[in-house]
Order: structure tokens, then C-alpha cells, then sequence
């Protein structure tokens, strides 16, 4: 990441050095890195106290007999956050929190639960309502031919497409890597760990409280509070006070199996501090070439190429995928929408698409920000959370996750997986 970093920062020239300080700000700046690293020491503290095993038996106690559950609900479940939260980081960092140490404790490896929650990031980009779906539709030549409720309709029965391809992916894995259910003697009745591990559920409360209070009827009650308003909504980040709040309940709730000195507690979080260093150092570089990657016009460069082409119908289909996705690697659903919005809107339905299913399609392409490496912090709130090393996610992300997703768009925008259109 260091390298590609310094890659991009030549293409500057004369500017390199004012690219790399401003590079540098932006990367040191911002909160999912310092996320990232809150999720590494919140599953190091939640597998020091043994939180994890409390929370899985109970966990597995309904859902252990069937192969694979795990790693079902854990789809589903990012699914219904992206329904209501419509963020990619948020999505990985609530559902994951739960549903990794889970999948993990029942015959799932660590990398693949890592890229599974990775790669379901994008359902809080392609169900609405999201953020970069107003932002499209504020957008002048997508606001004269798309209306709001065409494109939520639009965009929900496209993102269901992409629901029901990740749930035939763990159905894959569960055959490709003979996923079994747990043995019954590693299932314990519901109401023997409810009585031993109850006090574990309470980690849900680090999850729901922030989420309760950015989305739904209390956060509007909040916005309109004079001495509140959206600035002071706009300070509640979910993906930074899920993992400070459930470190502070995993303390609470397993003090009994901490060190009882201060020496010892010392000692407990110096030998955390290994696991930051993968997860920490290629985030924050990450961020930084994306940074230096905006300043130098990458999409405008981009979109130059796209203009000057003259393409059949199906191949501007898939080269505005192919762009869209490429862009939103280093930058963001929201950045990618801003940047070339408009033109891929143009060029989608100057190739015949339907003007909402073309808005739709721009967003489920824009939705593999999330899987798409090396910079989607979702891919390291996941890794940080299954101790994992991002680098090995790579690979599978891409092959699993970002070219079937691209695909899946094409297949929308030429009509072979219908869309509803009102």
C-alpha cells in the first residue's frame, strides 16, 4: 500500500510533496481508520473475557443443527441493516461484531467470514434508501427523468437480485468447504446458556444504542431539537461507537477474567498491539492514495475516455460498470455518485436503458465499494473484527463478490433479471 501510494503521488510531478503532506492529513483524519483499529481491540477483548464463547453457545443453541446457519443469518442480517442504514462501514461493523466470532465458532474460517462480511457490506448501497440514492436524484439530468419512488422501486427489486446471489454463495461454501452443523454434543439447551451466558447478549445494546440514535423516529426527534439539530445527530458515528461500546460491556460484563493488577491489565493491552499493524497501517494508506487519486481528477480522466468511445449498446454497459466499480475501489459510493453520475446516467440511457433501472444499475455497481480492494473499510472493520490480515481477503472479494456483482448490473441494465419500473 506504501508503494501504490508513492505510485500515484509521481503522477503529480512538481506537486508530489504537497499531495503527500495533504494526503497524509486526509488519511490521519479520518474516522474509520481509527474505527478499524477500535474493532481490532474490541474482538481482542471480547475473546479475552470469553464473551465470544458465552455469546456463540447461545448462538448455536437455536441455530447450530443447520449447516451454514451462521453464515445465512449473517447475509440476511446485512441485508435488513442496509434496509435501514444505508452505509457500507455501518453495515459491517454491526452486523459483524455479532455475527463473525459467531461464524467462526461454527465452522467457518476466519478469512471467510471476514470476506462474507466484507462482500454483504454493499446491501446498505444497493437497497434503498441510501445516501448515494439522493444524491443521484439530486443530480440534474438523472432528477429530470427519474423520480424518487421509481427508483426505490427500482433499486430494491435490483438489490434483491444481489441478496439472492449472496445466499446462493453461502449455499457454495457450505458444499465447497463442507460447512457441517455442529455436533450434538457441542450443543448446549437454550436454557442451560441463557442462564450461564446471558449477561454476553448485552453487547447488542452497543449495537442498537448508536444505531437507534442516528436512524429511525429517535434520531428525527433529535434533528429537530434546537440545541441538537443534524449537526449534533451528524456527530453520533456508528462505525466508532459500536466497538468503544461493546469493549466497555465486554469489560463490564467479563471482569472476572481480566488481571485484577494494573501491570496485568498493562500486559493484556500491550499484547493486542501486534494486531494493528496489518489492519492499521493499510487502511490509512489506502486512504491516502485515494486521496492523491481525487486530487489528480481520476474520474474526470475517466469519464474523458468513456466519451470519446463509440460503443454498441452492451459494451457502454459494461464499461461503465467497469468504471464505476474501479472508481468506487479508492473512493466511495457517495464520491464515485458525485463524480460520474452523470455521465454514466447519460451513457446508460443513451445505450437504451430505462432511466430508473439506469440509476438503479449505477448504484449496485457502486455498491461493490464495499468489496472492492484495497481501500473499502469495510473489508478492514471485517478483518479487524476476525483478526485476519485484509491481503487475504483480496482475492476472494474480487472473484466472490465484485465481478458477479458487476455482472449482475449488466444483466439489470440489458432487462435478462427484470426490475420493476413504475
Amino acid at each position: 500500500m506504501i508503494a501504490g501510494w508513492v505510485a500515484v503521488l509521481l503522477f503529480g510531478g512538481s506537486k508530489f510533496f504537497d499531495l503527500a503532506t495533504k494526503s497524509i492529513i486526509f488519511a490521519a483524519t479520518q474516522e474509520t481508520v481509527y474505527a478499524a483499529l477500535a474493532f481490532v481491540f474490541m474482538a481482542f477483548v471480547m475473546t479475552k473475557t470469553g464473551l465470544v464463547n458465552r455469546m456463540v453457545d447461545i448462538l448455536n443453541s437455536t441455530l447450530g443443527r443447520v449447516a451454514g446457519g451462521a453464515g445465512y443469518i449473517s447475509t440476511l442480517a446485512s441485508a435488513l441493516m442496509g434496509l435501514i442504514s444505508g452505509s457500507g462501514s455501518g453495515n459491517a461493523a454491526s452486523v459483524g461484531a455479532v455475527t463473525i466470532p459467531w461464524m467462526v465458532k461454527s465452522n467457518w474460517s476466519s478469512k471467510l467470514s471476514a470476506t462474507m462480511v466484507a462482500g454483504n457490506a454493499g446491501l446498505g448501497i444497493a437497497l434503498p434508501p441510501c445516501s448515494s440514492m439522493f444524491l443521484l436524484l439530486g443530480l440534474g439530468v438523472v432528477a429530470a427523468k427519474v423520480t424518487t419512488g421509481s427508483l426505490y422501486i427500482a433499486l430494491l427489486t435490483g438489490g434483491l437480485w444481489t441478496l439472492l446471489y449472496r445466499l446462493i454463495l453461502v449455499r457454495w461454501f457450505v458444499y465447497k468447504y463442507n460447512i457441517q452443523p455442529l455436533p450434538p454434543e457441542m450443543l448446549k439447551p437454550l436454557a442451560q446458556t441463557l442462564r450461564d451466558g446471558w449477561t454476553s447478549l448485552l453487547i447488542f445494546v452497543g449495537i442498537l444504542l448508536p444505531v437507534g440514535l442516528t436512524i429511525g423516529p429517535v434520531a428525527d426527534y433529535l434533528e429537530a431539537i434546537k440545541s441538537f439539530g443534524p449537526k449534533g445527530l451528524k456527530s453520533i458515528s456508528i462505525i466508532v461507537w459500536i466497538p468503544v461500546l461493546i469493549s466497555w460491556i465486554a469489560f463490564f460484563e467479563g471482569r472476572k477474567y481480566l488481571p485484577k493488577t494494573a501491570a496485568g491489565l498493562y500486559n493484556l493491552v500491550q499484547s493486542s498491539a501486534k494486531r494493528y499493524v496489518v489492519v492499521g497501517a493499510t487502511l490509512f494508506f489506502a486512504f491516502a492514495a485515494g486521496d492523491v487519486m481525487t486530487d489528480l481528477g481520476l474520474a474526470k480522466d475517466m469519464m474523458s475516455i468513456l466519451q470519446a468511445l463509440n460503443l454498441s449498446p452492451i459494451m457502454m454497459i459494461i464499461l461503465v460498470g467497469i468504471l464505476v466499480t474501479l472508481i468506487g475501489g479508492p473512493l466511495t459510493s457517495t464520491a464515485t455518485v458525485v463524480a460520474i453520475g452523470s455521465v454514466s446516467f447519460s451513457a446508460l440511457t443513451y445505450a437504451g436503458v430505462d432511466p430508473a433501472t439506469a440509476a438503479a444499475v449505477i448504484l449496485i455497481f457502486s455498491s461493490t465499494e464495499g468489496a472492492t480492494p484495497p481501500g473499502a473499510a469495510p473489508i478492514f472493520i471485517a478483518c479487524g473484527i476476525a483478526n485476519v490480515d485484509p491481503v487475504k481477503t483480496f482475492l476472494p472479494l474480487i472473484a466472490y463478490y465484485v465481478i458477479p456483482i458487476l455482472i449482475i448490473g449488466v444483466l439489470i441494465a440489458l432487462g435478462i433479471l427484470p426490475t420493476m419500473v413504475m
